[in-house]
């Protein structure tokens, strides 16, 4: 996590509704040159001021495309969390500065994949794989969800990025490159659950074809991560260590008490299930639907009227669907009672915005004496040499598209 200084408490202390007020003030200043981002899982606070909402993926090849397309922009205001924005100045002009308004919005998933720990465990995996005779292809797969770091070694080791959308088609390729003659194993980094669900997915028993690597056990000397020879040797898909905070918290027994209030009462229409494919494994199997955070927006859309639905996802997402569905007749609750909140993405909040959209004017209205000029604060930028190996993983993962959906209800 970086370190974002503290705001002058002038920002800190203005009404909701002056903040809002200033923002698009200062929006309308900057004009064509700015576009802001809004990930799914902000506040209804900073989605409305949002150019263009979506996951990480979508908006990052949506500011893309908006900065190649006749507009003369400058500035990208990412409202998400670090790794998007490396994502976002991958994928736009030079030019463009790319701008997180609080640097300390970061990914606890991401931070669990660090760059030093994937040499090492590339190196051990190969090492012990070679010492039992094995003469295979490892393909390293990494989830959007991942520093520019990571995603530039899997690039340079011939792998892919995926989303929760493509992870399958993705899968596939990957098991797809031999280029030994021999067997095919995907490292899957850093989600171990959507790696997991994905190549259950793909008809691997995950209880005997899959093991994980840890690197906390592998820094206090258990050398494999905890793994076994034998494991990695049995294993067509060694998942990393790493998880979502969020979606953690949904848990089999969420569903055994939907299923259980299903059962008493016979006559109503039953709750469906719909969850994420970052969810455990045992969610996702006693889940009707599984997939990707554009998969469950369009998925309600298109539910019937009537229909009841209880969805596994970051309590804002599913809040703003809730409230959309409600008024189509369609009800919608979250699969836990407990705050699956997203904390990192909570740190992007309208003070931090109105500082940003301030220093790019260059004027503070006097909330902030130590603005003078216009200057960009908070820029993202990902050195020359890491952009283009990770470009080579998300070309990759461009290259494969898939439904959104990792599981289906027959």
């Amino acid at each position: 996590m970086l370190w974002q200084p503290p705001l002058p408490d002038t920002y800190t202390k203005m009404a909701p509704a002056d903040l809002a007020a200033a923002i698009s003030g200062r929006r309308r200043e900057l004009g064509d040159q700015l576009v802001i981002l809004g990930h799914h899982y902000q506040t209804d606070e900073i989605i409305q001021h949002a150019d263009i909402t979506g996951d990480s993926l979508k908006l990052s090849q949506m500011a893309a495309q908006v900065a190649t397309g006749g507009r003369d922009v400058r500035y990208v205001v990412f409202c998400g969390v670090h790794f998007m924005a490396e994502t976002a100045d991958m994928l736009t002009p030079e030019h463009v500065a790319v701008i997180l308004p609080d640097l300390s919005a970061g990914c606890s998933m991401a931070d669990m994949a660090q760059y030093d720990d994937t040499v090492q465990a590339w190196n051990d995996i190969h090492e012990s794989l070679k010492e039992q005779g094995w003469t295979g292809t490892i393909v390293p797969i990494t989830y959007v969800n991942s520093s520019a770091a990571i995603k530039a070694f899997v690039g340079e080791h011939g792998g892919a990025c995926c989303t929760s959308s493509n992870a399958g088609a993705v899968f596939t390729w990957a098991m797809g490159q031999n280029k030994t003659g021999g067997e095919v194993k995907v490292l899957f980094l850093p989600d171990q659950h959507l790696g997991r669900n994905t190549a259950a997915a793909h008809g691997i028993n995950t209880a005997l074809n899959t093991c994980i690597y840890d690197p906390r056990l592998a820094r206090k000397g258990q050398p494999l991560g905890g793994a076994t020879p034998q494991q990695l040797l049995d294993s067509k898909v060694i998942l990393w260590a790493g998880h979502c905070s969020v979606h953690k918290l949904f848990r089999p027994e969420h569903c055994d008490q939907i299923r259980a209030e299903n059962a008493a009462n016979p006559d109503a229409e039953p709750t469906r299930i719909l969850v994420h494919p970052e969810c455990a494994k045992e969610v996702v199997d006693k889940a009707d639907l599984a997939g990707s955070t554009e998969f469950i927006i369009r998925t309600i859309r298109e539910a019937p009227v009537g229909s009841r639905w209880a969805i596994g996802t970051e309590v804002h997402l599913v809040t703003r669907v809730a409230q959309e569905a409600a008024a189509r007749g369609v009800s919608v609750r979250i699969l836990s009672d407990c705050q699956c909140l997203c904390t990192t993405m909570y740190r992007i909040d309208q003070p931090h915005l109105l500082w940003v959209l301030d220093n790019l004017v260059g004027d503070s209205g006097g909330r902030d004496p130590k603005i003078k000029k216009p200057k960009v604060v908070n820029q993202v930028s990902v050195h020359p040499k890491v952009r283009e190996l990770a470009l080579l993983a998300i070309d990759r993962m461009l290259a494969h598209t898939g439904t959104g959906s990792v599981k289906v209800a027959t």
